[in-house]
């Protein structure tokens, strides 16, 4: 399965005629204390199911719920991902926007209802988007087991923010691919997953399994068409 906001730009897409939306991060970190890699990465993941899953992101009965059309306008185009860093008042002002904030062990990532490319809010477009380094203080711990993972392509050199935005890519194809008896016992465990990088010896295996597999079209960091996460989600082994 091929992710498709970041699609090969290779071949003409109808997509591409349609207006472009974005969906912001924006990702919590204080100089004093910024969160590990990982935790970034697995929260900004669970923020996009959050925001995907949530009654305002939904049409009931044909009533659309608030962000419902915004979401549908960014998934009919190419689905993209911008992730941005704030601290201190930065962060209060983009707490207040209309949006949802998902913690983790210590990461916070507040999500916002997509907007156009070119029409971001003027609290967050001040908002920086390079820059955003994080590391962990150590190797991180294997998944627990049946849990799910999305797993990062061993060969890739990613900033954080680039990552968290293919985290969130993985977790977005996982959740499409899900059934609704899988989606509704994913969001009863809070989205439970693990951000890992793939044993190198693993990755040929992953890509080559039938499970989610985001491609990047190569807008920043790395080429076109290069597989960056595998969504490894137990409902959808075997499949």
């Amino acid at each position: 399965m091929t992710s498709p906001d970041t699609a090969a730009q290779l071949t003409a897409d109808p997509r591409d005629a349609a207006p472009q939306f974005v969906l912001p991060l924006v990702v919590r970190i204080e100089k004093s204390a910024p969160p590990a890699r990982t935790d970034a990465l697995e929260t900004a993941a669970r923020a996009v199911l959050a925001l995907l899953s949530d009654e305002r992101s939904l049409s009931r009965d044909g009533v659309d719920g608030e962000w419902a059309r915004a979401v549908r306008d960014w998934q009919d185009a190419r689905i993209r991902k911008v992730v941005r860093r704030a601290r201190g008042a930065e962060w209060r002002k983009a707490a207040a926007l209309p949006g949802i904030t998902v913690t983790g062990a210590a990461a916070e990532v507040r999500v916002f209802p997509p907007v156009p490319l070119d029409g971001w809010p003027r609290e967050l477009v001040k908002l920086q988007v390079s820059g955003t380094e994080l590391d962990d203080p150590g190797p991180p711990a294997a998944p627990e087991q049946g849990r799910p993972v999305l797993w990062l392509n061993p060969a890739l050199e990613m900033s954080a923010g680039k990552a968290m935005a293919q985290a969130g890519h993985g977790a977005q194809l996982a959740w499409w691919a899900l059934d609704q008896a899988g989606r509704a016992a994913w969001r009863a465990a809070g989205y439970a997953l693990a951000v890992r990088t793939a044993p190198r010896e693993r990755w040929a295996e992953l890509t080559g399994s039938g499970l989610p597999v985001v491609r990047d079209a190569g807008f920043t960091e790395i080429d076109p068409g290069s597989m960056t996460v595998v969504a490894d989600h137990p409902a959808l082994r075997g499949r």
